[in-house]
């Protein structure tokens, strides 16, 4: 993905959750903000999946285990989408593995449990 491309979906993707966190406002569930968030990137024509299975593959074989991604945009941008009180390591570890074990470069946490909008969004640059 072109640097051009990565700061137009980085812009888009801040101003969407900004949009849904300003409308709901943090103490909901996961699910509801990820629903919102969905019908946010829709609004705007961006092409977003929900709940991408990305397969397992250990030493070169695909195993019967597959991890979920809260969101895929437009198959380059990874979003995980959290409603807690605090984000622990293993919140952005899941991402930087995600990120790796799909050869994507770009990824986004975020949390919609907080005050203010920007303390709860984290980019993540995979350089591979």
């Amino acid at each position: 993905m072109e640097k051009q491309a990565i700061e137009y979906y980085a812009k888009q993707l801040f101003d969407a959750g900004y949009r849904v966190h300003k409308e709901l406002g943090p103490g909901l569930l996961e699910s509801v903000y990820l629903f919102c968030f969905m019908k946010e990137l829709n609004i705007r024509g961006i092409k977003a999946e929900q709940e991408v299975f990305l397969p397992l593959y250990y030493r070169g074989n695909k195993l019967n285990k597959d991890f979920r991604l809260d969101v895929l945009v437009e198959n380059e941008v990874i979003i995980e989408i959290k409603a807690v009180e605090i984000l622990l390591p293993v919140h952005i570890a899941q991402l930087i593995s995600y990120l790796k074990l799909s050869d994507k470069r770009l990824g986004f946490l975020i949390n919609f449990n907080v005050p203010v909008f920007k303390d709860g969004i984290h980019r993540f640059v995979n350089n591979y």
